[in-house]
């Protein structure tokens, strides 16, 4: 099998702002993205998913390497301040790298 490295881009945020990231992701480089409600608790308190206003989305994209630093600098520059937000980025392996 032929895997080949790529950075599996993950953002979990406010869902009010699914649309932005989203737009700062394709502004990167990133061809796709698959989002999801989430909820949880954290250092902000307890996320509900309940209400779309006041829940979580998660989004992830599989980008290459130099995208994933590119998007998650702008993440911190644009949002970190004034939102909650968490991104990371971790280490895959694909089998088909011309999708991403």
């Amino acid at each position: 099998m032929n895997l080949h490295p790529m950075t599996l881009l993950t953002v979990i945020c406010e869902a009010v702002l699914e649309d932005r990231v989203v737009e700062v992701l394709r502004d990167c480089g990133a061809h796709g993205h698959t989002a999801f409600d989430v909820r949880g608790s954290g250092h902000q308190g307890e996320r509900s998913a309940d209400l779309v206003e006041s829940g979580n989305v998660q989004i992830e994209a599989i980008v290459r390497p130099a995208v994933a630093e590119t998007a998650l600098a702008r993440l911190q520059a644009d949002f970190f301040q004034d939102y909650a937000m968490v991104a990371y980025a971790s280490e895959v392996r694909v089998l088909r790298p011309d999708k991403f």
